[in-house]
């Protein structure tokens, strides 16, 4: 199992949500890119990043702080937040970053996730991200009608190979991550898993590679230093 650690962005600096809330924000760095040199010191081959003024309003406003830390960390790269459209998402490809996720769009605009995922392939990952069993959308602030499981199966459909779920009561929570979802997912589909939200500790990585998942994406825990970063990576392969 790959494992994710996670650098959000707002205004250039590294920063993390409690549940997505964007009024309890705390900043952890105002250079992220010494955070990708970090992850890669510690082992780490892969980091998730997220622009969270992108999610807000389907621009790149973080462009530049993507693009230094991809080239300081040197680690395959996949971003999200806002990517709205297929400019933005060749904006990020041609510039050297690894996948796209795309979220609301995903929901939104099945056209677009069609051609994206047409003329792109295992370049475009979907973020289902899941509250109270339903796909929120908008930076998860608001819940579609869309069941989390049916729209997961929809995204098989259409070719998608990746989808990372995340458990929102659990993001930024420290309150371990959501097993049984996970394990719901593993067993009904054929896709690549990657859990998001709520992993906390070694047990959690462990409990998450026993399931076969793709990857995992360690946040909050990784800042408050909970997780051994080192570990983690061990224990995940």
């Amino acid at each position: 199992m790959i494992l994710f650690p996670a650098i959000d962005l707002y205004e250039g600096k590294a920063v993390r949500l409690y549940k997505g809330d964007y009024a309890q924000m705390t900043v952890y760095s105002e250079h992220p890119e010494e955070i990708g040199r970090d992850f890669a010191a510690k082992g780490a081959t892969h980091a998730h990043l997220v622009d969270l003024e992108g999610a807000k309003s389907g621009t790149t406003p973080n462009l530049e702080t993507v693009l230094k830390i991809k080239e300081v960390a040197g680690l395959f790269c996949e971003i999200g937040g806002g990517i709205r459209s297929m400019e933005t998402v060749k904006t990020y490809l041609s510039a050297g970053l690894d996948r796209v996720i795309l979220g609301t769009a995903a929901v939104e605009d099945p056209a677009f996730l069609r051609e994206a995922v047409d003329t792109y392939g295992e370049k475009i990952a979907v973020g289902v991200d899941v509250r109270d069993g339903y796909v929120a959308i908008k930076g998860w602030m608001e819940k579609s009608a869309l069941e989390f499981m049916a729209f997961c199966r929809q995204m098989e459909s259409i070719g998608v190979k990746t989808l990372i779920c995340t458990d929102i009561s659990r993001d930024g929570a420290m309150r371990g991550t959501n097993r049984e979802m996970y394990r719901q997912l593993s067993e009904s589909l054929g896709l690549q898993i990657t859990a998001s939200g709520g992993v906390s500790t070694l047990e959690d990585v462990e409990s998450l590679r026993k399931m076969n998942l793709y990857g995992a994406i360690i946040g909050k825990a990784y800042y408050t230093g909970d997780i051994d970063l080192k570990k983690a990576i061990e224990v995940a392969r």
